[in-house]
């Protein structure tokens, strides 16, 4: 089964990474509802724009594409993302070091368009990654005798 909305939701990565975000009109509805993104956002290719806008600008995140599969109305995306810390965001110490990211997108879609969107981001590994938060001591793992 191939998911007309599909090419949208490629379409979006690619959008990320070069920055052309104009092209969001064309690939998701007028009342498109992105679910993650971590401040309130108006409906449709605009508000996406805002969110994808600072993704691609301020966190310089660009994506690298690892699994992508669809049903009748869903298309999923498995992703590397790869970006710059900003204080602001990922705490003291963070600006301008490189991170790496695993993502997961959800998109629910009508016919070619995509309406919605779900991210799913492995946040804590990036601020380890920052230095902005320890990394678990492995002891904490270890088996506890009784």
């Amino acid at each position: 089964m191939s998911n007309p909305a599909r090419t949208s939701a490629l379409a979006v990565f690619d959008a990320i990474n070069t920055g052309e975000l104009s092209v969001l009109d064309d690939l998701v509805t007028s009342d498109f509802v992105d679910h993650g993104s971590p401040f309130p956002l108006p409906p449709g290719p605009a508000g996406y724009r805002q969110i994808l806008t600072f993704v691609h600008h301020v966190l310089a995140v660009r994506y690298t594409l690892d699994d992508v599969f669809d049903t009748e109305d869903r298309v999923v995306i498995r992703a590397t993302a790869a970006g710059i810390g900003v204080d602001a965001i990922h705490g003291p110490g963070a600006a301008g070091k490189p991170y790496r990211m695993t993502t997961t997108h959800i998109y629910r879609t009508e016919g070619p368009l995509l309406a919605e969107h779900w991210g799913v981001r492995d946040e804590l590994a990036a601020r380890i990654q920052l230095g902005s938060l320890p990394a678990p001591d492995p002891a904490a793992f270890a088996p506890q005798s009784a």
